[in-house]
């Protein structure tokens, strides 16, 4: 007979923000980390394997940071579930609080809620080193003794203490120990008893928090009728009341009270206690309403240029390379038209659509770990939670918007530092209205065609700087708007932000983070932006019937076209003929009111997984190849050159200032970027993600609309 693998044993990590906790977990796992999605939601799950010796691997699950487990969040209720057992097999075997040593009772708060789960549980005391510089002093054994569980000092940032919480875990795996519990007045024991009589699935925990939170997602996941439960929690919140006690206030006001006197002599402070001058005097600066505004502004400008730029060169890189595989490819597999058309433009196509973002976000991610670890972030959300609240959006907010000009990729998934889902919902939505690069090729070339020409370069450079606004100015609306309508099961929570100490980065933690942002992006949303560039090779490669083939040849028996020529207007009529060209005639109707002609509708419709497909699919339309760029020439010539083939404007031009104009506003407003709806999808779901794509695809068509009807008035 053979033994079934042992599983396991599992340790949750929890704690509040900015205690070092997700430093402890780099620290115990290493590189051994796994990061996804817990299921139904989109807060990361992050767990990693932790060898506390040779023989005993334990699995270490790092829940988000919270302040309590209120079960209103969708942090808290992640924590909530997962120290429940309901979105794994089981409860975890043991768990660890990390406690700041600077904030022992605030901390240790959350420690008492989790203590009423029934689990075992150790303290990690950290930023033990910070503590005993400013003069704070904690008998860790006599804290030990009193909670009657572990209490281990750590200074995670430096991995100090590891071994002896190592060796503490071990122990604590076998002896189970539990932390002391406030005794509760009879009012709230008799409450929490009959909650827990009508409710016997949910553990005693869940129960609590039921009866002392103001408006708890738990609800949500009882079962019979809804209304009746919720009258239910009212009767035995009401019957706390009766009692003397104010049900939200009751929970707090006891395990306080329960923790002041356990604490009383535990914590001593010497009389040479140096006063934090150094960060307050810093935050005078920083949070100053005119200085720190400004410094903000510069602060996130150098992040904005530093994605933009430092990424330049390896996003060139990754292009010249996949060109370079194109091109071999190519040539490998001329033989075989259709081969050779699915490797080169989809498989190549497809990796290197999604490969070439990798640059900017890990950028990105690397100045956001570094603003965070070093305790900026905070203040810059502070700065400008005032500015973006009436529209439903907060401080936290303004990082992803700007990163969004750079790409809207790196930019949705900076949301995911924002807590409340609701803003972070509106966020991710308005998120790819923001001016990203690759909307620059499109720009450039209608500009450098149809405005520098006749108005100069100074009115050309004042359009460019305009475009790049025109999202923006759609944004703040829609926010209101989305504001307005999202209906939440609760009230839409404040913004709260602790301003952490000012610290020296780990860079360790930050090239972790950023380590994870790419391998998720590359994993997950490469997968679905793969193969809908597959999807849209198809629909613009088939069918190919042998009729055109034919007629061309006969064509070309009278004309005396190079090799060159030959191929381009032979891809020509491919195209004009593909799924994807029939498609783009049938919409040219739609687009006629914005000045459209059928080529124009074609190249729209392929450049929605990617705005920047535009440039070659224009290329191949004029019969000029694929290859061609933004500064190209010959394309230039070929779109002032192009007429109208049929209708009641035929011999007219089919491009003019109005219709330039109206080609940079849709694609200003248009989501035409595959990877950005597989990122919303992951971030939220395939409803918010369509949603967008069809909500800015109608905005872009009206608005492109208005455009060329009133360039024909005024212009």
């Amino acid at each position: 007979m053979t033994n079934k693998a042992k599983k396991n044993p599992t340790i949750a990590l929890i704690g509040n923000p900015n205690t070092g906790k997700t430093s402890l977990f780099n620290a115990l796992t290493g590189e051994k980390q796994r990061v996804g999605n817990y299921s139904g939601v989109t807060v990361e799950k992050k767990s990693g394997l932790w060898k506390l010796d040779k023989d005993n691997p334990v699995t270490v699950i790092d829940l988000p940071g919270t302040y309590s487990l209120s079960a209103q969040t969708i942090d808290e209720r992640i924590a909530v579930d997962v120290l429940s057992g309901n979105v794994s097999d089981a409860k975890p075997d043991l768990v660890i609080v990390v406690v700041d040593a600077e904030n022992l009772q605030r901390n240790l708060y959350l420690a008492s809620q989790a203590s009423e789960l029934n689990l075992p549980m150790i303290v990690a005391l950290n930023c033990w080193d910070v503590a005993e510089r400013k003069g704070i002093q904690i008998d860790s054994k006599l804290l030990e003794k009193r909670l009657g569980i572990p209490v281990i000092p750590t200074i995670a940032n430096q991995s100090k203490g590891i071994q002896d919480l190592a060796q503490a875990t071990k122990v604590a795996l076998q002896s189970k120990p539990m932390m002391v519990r406030p005794k509760w007045p009879e009012p709230v024991q008799k409450a929490i008893e009959s909650l827990k009589e009508t409710f016997p699935h949910l553990s005693n925990g869940e129960t609590q928090r039921l009866l002392f939170d103001n408006s708890s997602a738990l609800i949500e996941r009882l079962d019979g009728d809804s209304v009746k439960n919720k009258q239910c929690i009212q009767e035995s919140k009401d019957s706390i009341h009766k009692g003397g006690y104010h049900p939200n206030a009751v929970e707090s006001l006891i395990r306080f009270r329960f923790l002041k006197p356990l604490l009383s002599d535990i914590i001593a402070r010497q009389s040479t206690l140096k006063k934090a001058i150094h960060t307050e005097s810093i935050d005078q600066l920083f949070l100053h309403k005119f200085w720190g505004l400004v410094i903000f502004i510069g602060m996130m400008y150098l992040v904005f240029q530093s994605v933009y730029s430092w990424s330049g060169p390896f996003m060139n890189l990754i292009e010249s390379t996949f060109s370079h595989l194109q091109s071999i490819a190519s040539n490998q597999l001329s033989e075989t038209p259709m081969l050779q058309s699915l490797i080169v433009d989809g498989v190549l196509g497809g990796v290197g659509a999604f490969i070439i973002f990798l640059p900017q976000i890990l950028v990105l991610f690397f100045f956001i770990s570094l603003l965070e670890e070093t305790g900026y972030m905070a203040r810059a959300a502070f700065l400008m939670d005032k500015l973006f609240q009436w529209c439903g959006l907060n401080g936290k907010s303004f990082v992803p918007l700007l990163s969004s000009y750079a790409c809207a990729i790196p930019g949705i998934l900076a949301t995911r530092t924002i807590n409340d889902r609701k803003t972070r919902i509106i966020t991710i939505m308005v998120a790819p209205l923001m001016s990203c690069s690759a909307r620059l090729p499109v720009y450039i070339l209608m500009i450098g065609v149809f405005v520098e020409p006749s108005y100069g370069p100074t009115i050309a450079g004042i359009t460019l700087f305009f475009m790049h606004f025109v999202g923006l100015l759609f944004a703040a609306p829609i926010a209101y708007f989305l504001n307005k309508c999202i209906q939440t099961n609760r009230t839409q929570m404040p913004f709260v932000m602790e301003l952490p100490r000012y610290r020296i980065p780990n860079f360790r933690s930050m090239f972790a983070r950023i380590y994870e942002s790419g391998y998720a992006f590359v994993t997950q949303a490469g997968t679905f932006i793969f193969c809908i560039t597959i999807v849209i090779w198809a629909l613009f490669y088939f069918p190919r019937p042998e009729s055109i083939l034919e007629a061309f040849q006969k064509e070309a028996k009278t004309e005396s076209y190079s090799e060159a020529v030959y191929q381009s207007k032979l891809d020509t009529l491919y195209l004009e003929n593909s799924y994807g060209g029939i498609i783009g005639k049938k919409l040219q109707p739609i687009f006629n009111q914005a000045g459209y002609d059928w080529k124009v509708t074609v190249a729209v419709v392929a450049s929605f997984p990617a705005r920047e497909v535009i440039i070659a699919t224009l290329g191949i339309l004029y019969s000029l190849g694929g290859e061609m760029d933004e500064t190209s020439n010959d394309l230039r010539t070929a779109l002032k050159n192009t007429k109208w083939d049929s209708g009641p404007r035929m011999g007219q031009s089919v491009f003019n200032l109005p219709v330039a104009l109206s080609v940079m506003v849709f694609f200003a407003l248009c989501m035409q970027c595959g990877a950005t709806v597989a990122i919303i999808k992951q971030e939220l779901n395939w409803v918010w993600a369509l949603s967008c794509f069809v909500g800015l695809s109608i905005l872009a068509w009206l608005a492109a609309i208005a455009t060329y009807q009133l360039g024909l008035i005024f212009l």
